[in-house]
């Protein structure tokens, strides 16, 4: 588990869409152990994206859990291991000759997706100049939220597997919806695994008053 010299608590500015992020952060972390300042960066990251859109719990509850497996509990954006060594993304592509290989929360592949995130957040070409912008806290969240919401991961067909497909849009979501949810990302590979985090960050979203 992460650790720091001392426990890192959420910073002055609040974090949006909680009536009470002490009470968040409070039954949130014995599933981290001490968090660090940068893992409680990268949830106000996600909770203010997530807030923009007016999220629901269950979106909310499910997408944390999403980056605290694919990021091995960091909460921000990573590098893809491997930088997509014989992945048929991992070569050189169209744009300046950079390679697509997954960046962020939940990584980012292939040009077109990186053309889709740079068009759909209004970036005006800045993440297709350089694709590295995805490992920006910030802009890895709204990635992850507006792809997770719009179905942008999950590689058959944009639009397929997103939050509304499997998740309810008002009040908490049972763990085997979380389990189907999985699919938004990976097929089934960890479901219940990330389902599991997510009734915890669930719990910690009712006990901070999300809305």
């Amino acid at each position: 588990m992460p650790t720091a010299s001392k426990p890192a608590t959420a910073s002055a500015r609040p974090a949006h869409g909680l009536a009470s992020p002490d009470k968040f952060f409070a039954s949130i972390r014995p599933l981290f152990g001490t968090m660090t300042k940068a893992q409680v960066e990268g949830i106000e990251a996600k909770l203010a994206a997530f807030a923009a859109q007016a999220s629901p719990l269950a979106y909310v509850a499910y997408g944390l859990a999403t980056s605290f497996h694919e990021t091995a509990q960091r909460m921000q954006p990573i590098p893809e291991i491997g930088s997509g060594r014989g992945k048929p993304y991992g070569k050189p592509g169209k744009h300046g000759g950079q390679v697509p290989y997954g960046r962020g929360d939940v990584q980012l592949t292939w040009d077109y997706n990186y053309e889709i995130a740079d068009d759909q957040l209004g970036l005006n070409g800045a993440l297709l100049a350089d694709f590295d912008r995805a490992l920006d806290t910030d802009i890895s969240a709204r990635i992850m939220v507006r792809g997770m919401t719009e179905g942008w991961f999950a590689g058959d067909k944009v639009g397929r597997h997103k939050f509304a497909r499997y998740l309810p849009a008002k009040g908490p979501a049972n763990a085997p919806k979380f389990n189907s949810a999985r699919r938004i990302i990976n097929g089934i590979d960890r479901a219940e695994k990330v389902a599991g985090y997510a009734m915890s960050f669930q719990a910690a979203l009712v006990a901070g008053g999300w809305a």
